[in-house]
């Protein structure tokens, strides 16, 4: 037995580092496991902090979890700043959703209803003002949604800070991959979750086990049956283009003849391009029709991307869930997950962060995250 510590958080994308940073800050000694930190969903992600135009006719409660965690990012921003030197590219550019025909503004109208049902705000757009607030969106839509409050952040630039911050906090960085969770299982009892066996045949004691590997939560072994998350890997594209840095001014997002697409601009010259979304467990193979039906939609919205320059295509795996919320909390003795975040993981990484480090430290579980216990789908109480 090895490497004994307080937390063992296996996953070093955003979520896990973010639980892993905010372990150490409570002084807690903690180890991150991860053979390729950053390199799944967080990679691919394009950065959007969008509670309310992500926001599909869900359950308030993740509403709620949703909005809370965006309002932690400007002070999460500034303190990544301080800590680290790196600037994670907030920006309060607001989203202007883009209705291609009639049908697609009447679901807009519809949305926009519901939004105002819940205390959302967004407004309606006529054709005019959606030109206004974006002069590159092609002549003839006939409306739009403004989400005033639905911003950005460069995910790459956001996770190379919780690295940095996390190092610099104390957080040991293990590049291997955890085979197994390990469980002392006694005669009597139900046991309880002591650490993790890595590839290496290594074996990492803690008194918590944090699971935070996204898509592959479901696939790390040595968990029975009952206490597996049901986590499924969804495939999503996305690319990047380098545009003139003065194209659009907002996230865009709009649905193109029933095909939904979106437009990320960075400062600078890059525009992120997405997503797919595709139950294709867990092949990551990039597919020339997706890109091809992406530029497509996105040309079709903004004509002059027709001059951009293509840099690339990234495809990942975002952990979907049974009811799309994540997986936040104690999931048995010794053992908290965070997990189950699908297409919310960048902007949920402040408030899983937060929560979760509150849990393992001891405190009383935060009532944001209280509605996403991982029990939620087997109601079984279990103990810290």
């Amino acid at each position: 037995m090895a490497g004994d510590r307080d937390v063992i958080v296996v996953g070093a994308g955003v979520i896990g580092l973010a639980v892993a940073w905010r372990c150490a800050q409570r002084g807690l000694g903690v180890t991150a496991v991860d053979p390729e930190p950053g390199a799944g969903a967080t990679h691919t992600a394009a950065g959007m902090l969008a509670p309310v135009t992500e926001l599909h006719y869900e359950g308030r409660e993740l509403l709620t979890l949703n909005l809370d965690s965006a309002a932690r990012f400007p002070a999460l921003a500034a303190e990544l700043a301080e800590a680290t030197g790196i600037d994670i590219g907030y920006r309060t550019c607001g989203t202007v959703q883009a209705a291609w025909d009639a049908t697609d503004l009447a679901d807009l109208r519809a949305l926009h209803a519901f939004h105002g049902s819940l205390g959302v705000t967004s407004q309606m757009l006529t054709s005019r003002e959606l030109r206004e607030a974006e002069p590159a969106l092609a002549a003839g839509l006939p409306g739009g949604l403004w989400a005033a409050d639905d911003h950005q952040v460069d995910n790459r630039l956001l996770h190379a800070a919780l690295l940095r911050a996390g190092t610099d906090a104390g957080v040991t960085l293990v590049t291997s991959r955890v085979v197994a969770i390990d469980r002392d299982v006694p005669a009597t009892g139900e046991g309880r979750i002591t650490g993790v066996t890595l590839d290496d045949g290594t074996r990492l004691s803690a008194g918590t086990t944090v699971l935070a590997a996204g898509a592959w939560s479901r696939r790390v072994g040595g968990l029975p049956d009952d206490l597996l998350p049901p986590v499924r890997p969804v495939k999503g594209q996305t690319l990047r283009l380098a545009i003139p840095g003065d194209l659009l001014r907002h996230v865009v997002r709009g649905s193109v003849k029933g095909n939904h697409v979106y437009l990320v601009p960075r400062i600078g010259s890059e525009l992120v391009v997405g997503a797919s979304n595709e139950e294709a467990g867990f092949d990551t193979a990039p597919r020339a029709g997706v890109v091809y039906e992406l530029l497509r939609d996105a040309q079709a919205l903004v004509p002059a991307l027709s001059e951009a320059t293509f840099t690339e295509v990234s495809t990942s795996l975002r952990p979907g869930s049974p009811d799309n919320g994540p997986l936040l909390g104690v999931a048995a003795p010794g053992l908290v997950m965070a997990t189950g975040h699908y297409r919310n993981g960048i902007l949920l990484a402040p408030v899983t962060g937060d929560g979760v480090a509150a849990l393992v430290a001891g405190d009383a579980v935060p009532p944001v995250i209280a509605a996403f216990s991982p029990l939620r789908f087997t109601r079984t109480e279990v103990p810290a």
